[in-house]
């Protein structure tokens, strides 16, 4: 049965949630209906079937309802249908009940966030009046202190302790360039370089996600590769997307150029290794 059916007290088990078998993807419930092993913050495609709620899919995952919209591109909750291919991924972010006083500039400072990008993901104009009650996300946000809203998204690893290294399956994916940023975020590094430069496959693998377009949760326009070895490498704020899905690469061919797309300040390639430790 669908996750939707029945409503989310049932407790028969849902059929195998139809992704990928042949990439790092997983299915949370394999034919024998045990969940399976995965490498830590791995991402899952899940496509929605027939009597699925939005809200349901979300718990199912351990993510909030706002995550699974944001890592989509979503607005609406509604407008989620049957056969959509959905991305559950463990994005950054903390979802806050305004209070009496709130500005979106006090809530940015509360949380280290960007007031911009805070007006942008919850589609409010600057200077709108903020209603009482009002619940927002605020994108890339950090708790701080207590929240009046408990956050509730699913966070993988920020550094590569505990993970296994794979010493020289990486390559770097950029040429030359510098360090601007470590590890951060999911296990990433920032490697800055000139906008338009190419960015090349740090191992063999196939790409299995490719988003050409929108904020995509602040990664910008960015692809994901999977691995033989069972890990992911994740590839953000690029400028142009030469790849597509399902395409097979070769270790160092180039998928896509360097740019400063979704929460970015600069040309750079936000560079991500799942599963595994981060070289770099």
């Amino acid at each position: 049965m669908p996750l939707g059916s029945g409503g989310p007290n049932e407790q028969e088990e849902p059929v195998p949630l139809s992704v990928s078998q042949e990439s790092a993807l997983i299915s949370t419930k394999n034919p024998l209906g045990t969940l399976p092993s995965s490498s830590p913050g791995a991402i899952i495609i899940y496509t929605v079937q027939p009597g699925d709620a939005p809200g349901v899919i979300s718990d199912y995952f351990g993510i909030s309802l706002n995550t699974l919209l944001w890592a989509n591109n979503i607005r609406n909750p509604n407008l989620i249908k049957v056969g959509d291919e959905l991305i559950i991924l463990p994005v950054s972010g903390v979802q806050y009940e305004v209070a009496r006083g709130d500005t979106i500039e006090s809530i940015a400072k509360k949380f280290k966030g960007d007031a911009d990008d805070i007006l942008s993901f919850n589609g409010l104009a600057p200077g709108e009046a903020l209603a009482v009650g009002l619940v927002l996300i605020i994108p890339d946000g950090e708790i701080i202190g207590p929240a009046s809203y408990p956050p509730q998204t699913a966070r993988a690893p920020s550094g590569s302790l505990g993970l296994p290294e794979y010493s020289g399956y990486y390559m770097r994916p950029i040429f030359g360039g510098r360090k601007s940023r470590g590890i951060h975020g999911y296990n990433g590094v920032d490697l800055a370089n000139s906008c338009g430069l190419p960015v090349l496959a740090a191992a063999e693998g196939t790409i299995i996600i490719v988003r050409n377009s929108g904020w995509n949760g602040g990664y910008g326009k960015y692809v994901v590769i999977t691995h033989s070895n069972g890990t992911q490498t994740l590839y953000s704020h690029l400028q142009s997307v030469l790849g597509y899905v399902g395409q097979r690469l070769a270790r160092g061919s180039q998928f896509a150029t360097i740019g400063s797309t979704g929460n970015s300040t600069g040309c750079h390639v936000h560079f991500e290794v799942r599963g595994a430790r981060n070289p770099f």
